[in-house]
């Protein structure tokens, strides 16, 4: 009977697989996003004023301590009633990923900020390099190998958040998913496929996070 099922799926593929290409290009773009105002967001928690700092871990701390589900309802059906600004499900859904994954990631690279210890920025500033000279030179190359496996593993949570943009009507991979399990018998068969293909886009993060923390991480000895 499972055979017989994963058989009647090949009449909804073309459907699936556009499921598939939407939680891809999803969390492809979220990812890029993200990662871009993470590190602003997150150099500037260490380096801006005190009271853009405090904004910011304000920022940081609510959206880590909230559901992100609770977060796309705000953005999806509050918004609208707060402001009038009404947001069909795509954007919505990239909006509050964006939101979700830019506080995440800003932790991870505050965190590697500030790491580089006080004695380089002071070097630097006696040498007469600017503060972004700093950055780019000195700061962002180590503070990079210090982010790199952390921040490979957030990217698969953020993928897997994609899921949770299905509530909002966007026909994702699971999504996608659930409406086929409703048109075919013993329709539960669906979800060991959608399962392997999560597994499919998320091994290559997961197993190259792990090569990048046992890269990054020193080794007794050294």
């Amino acid at each position: 009977m499972y055979f017989e099922n994963l058989a009647m799926l090949g009449n909804y593929a073309p459907f699936f697989l556009k499921g598939v290409w939407t939680t891809i290009w999803l969390s492809a773009v979220c990812l890029a996003l993200a990662t871009v105002t993470g590190l602003v967001v997150g150099t500037l928690h260490q380096l801006a004023w005190k009271p853009v700092r405090a904004l910011i871990t304000v920022y940081i701390h609510l959206v880590r301590g909230t559901p992100f589900l609770v977060q796309l309802f705000i953005i999806f059906f509050l918004l609208p009633e707060l402001v009038g600004l009404e947001l069909s499900p795509i954007p919505s859904a990239l909006v509050a990923l964006l939101i979700h994954g830019t506080a995440y990631i800003a932790a991870i690279f505050s965190a590697g900020v500030a790491s580089i210890p006080k004695g380089q920025w002071e070097a630097t500033a006696a040498q007469g390099l600017s503060l972004m000279q700093t950055l780019r030179h000195v700061a962002f190359p180590q503070i990079f190998q210090f982010v790199l496996p952390p921040l490979v593993g957030q990217y698969v949570l953020l993928i897997k958040d994609t899921t949770v943009v299905s509530i909002v009507g966007v026909t994702e991979l699971t999504k996608s998913g659930l409406l086929i399990a409703s048109r075919i018998p013993e329709g539960v068969t669906i979800f060991s496929v959608i399962g392997v293909f999560y597994f499919l886009i998320c091994y290559p993060l997961v197993h190259l996070a792990n090569r990048l923390e046992q890269r990054f991480t020193p080794t007794a000895g050294n």
